[in-house]
């Protein structure tokens, strides 16, 4: 698995959004659907924060790392 989020979109998922989206399901009340999938998001935001890798960039081949250098 090749790392393909920067540290600065690690940090705001992981420090801003995942939580706000864990407040924004509790608002709206913690047992509905829409509440339910708000704390999903947040898990995967949650899990794939310290590793550097986001599966849904992968299956798009996006990265917010920038141009990468090939290394052999």
């Amino acid at each position: 698995m090749r790392r393909n989020m920067n540290t600065l979109d690690r940090r705001v998922r992981g420090l801003l959004v995942a939580p706000a989206a864990i407040v924004v399901g509790i608002l709206i009340g913690p047992g509905s659907a829409g509440a339910i999938v708000l704390y999903a998001l947040a898990a995967i935001m949650l899990a794939t924060s310290p590793i550097g890798f986001c599966p849904l960039y992968a299956l798009f081949q996006w990265s917010s790392r920038g141009r990468q250098s090939l290394t052999h």
